[in-house]
């Protein structure tokens, strides 16, 4: 009696690494992609979406140091209006930044757990191959975690566009009116808000905006840090209910509940540091205008 030999599988290994060897193709490309974005597309999108743009970072310098002596000199509360095309501008620049840098960093999570979930299948690779995926997850994980704080850098410069900008201001170095001014600012916080009646209304906008500048950072790195320490539980439970004998796994996963516990500590570190200051902005913002930062 002969048998009929069975259609050999085009589902095996084979299959499976050529598919795998695409979907990180696609997706490294993705992500390089992204990245270009990031730094390319900000500038002619708040160009667009704003009165203009200011063709390069000197000249959005000297126009916000002329529109912000102009608001100071005011008295107004109100931005001026001058100052509020470079904050219109400001914040869709910001917005681009964060929403390529969200999609960077879901494209860089895909891609960090196909590699992990790859070298933990790596079973018939040699050490080299297991070295290598190995290497370019951890590469990855650092990258997204890079992606990570410039996701919550630019939420924070949307949400707060004029503390942002200020950052820009020549504060070392100023000349003419933008010194005067400058100096201006720095009295009337050293008297904050002993000054009472007599505190500037644009002192109060910026004391008020500062608060909100490091309420945004506050806020998102406590989220990040509860993910953080939820990420470490989960690993260290994965890793107990590993098999012993199972030791590239096991050492996988406490390798992320440590990375994951010692994150959520410095992240934590910074939410606190970022909710005094929202309590107290004030002696934090006579220290930038200081020259402090």
């Amino acid at each position: 009696m002969t048998t009929t030999p069975r259609p050999t599988s085009t589902h095996g290994p084979a299959h499976s690494a050529g598919v795998s060897g695409r979907v990180c193709a696609v997706l490294v490309a993705l992500a390089a992609f992204l990245v270009l974005a990031f730094v390319i597309a900000p500038r002619p999108w708040a160009a667009s979406m704003s009165d203009g743009g200011f063709g390069d970072q000197r000249k959005l310098v000297d126009r916000l140091s002329a529109a912000f002596v102009d608001y100071w000199d005011s008295g107004d509360r109100d931005i001026s209006p001058d100052l509020k095309k470079v904050m219109d501008y400001w914040l869709q620049y910001h917005v681009a930044k964060a929403v390529v840098a969200a999609l960077l960093l879901l494209v860089l999570i895909a891609l960090g757990v196909h590699l992990w979930k790859s070298y933990l299948r790596a079973d018939g690779l040699g050490a080299g191959s297991r070295a290598a995926l190995a290497s370019a997850g951890g590469v990855v994980t650092a990258l997204a975690l890079l992606s990570s704080a410039a996701v919550m850098a630019n939420i924070q410069g949307a949400t707060a566009p004029l503390s942002s900008l200020l950052s820009m201001l020549p504060i070392r170095t100023p000349h003419g009116e933008l010194a005067a001014a400058l100096d201006q600012v720095r009295q009337y916080l050293a008297d904050y808000p002993s000054a009472g009646g007599r505190t500037p209304a644009a002192v109060e906008v910026m004391v008020s905006d500062f608060s909100r500048y490091h309420a945004v950072i506050a806020v998102a790195a406590t989220t990040v840090a509860v993910v953080l320490t939820g990420l470490s539980v989960a690993s260290w439970r994965k890793s107990a209910r590993t098999a012993a004998s199972d030791r590239r796994r096991r050492r996988v996963f406490r390798w992320f509940g440590l990375l994951s516990a010692l994150l959520s500590l410095a992240v934590a570190v910074v939410a606190v540091a970022n909710a005094a200051t929202t309590a107290d902005p004030a002696p934090a913002l006579l220290g930038f205008f200081r020259g402090g930062w």
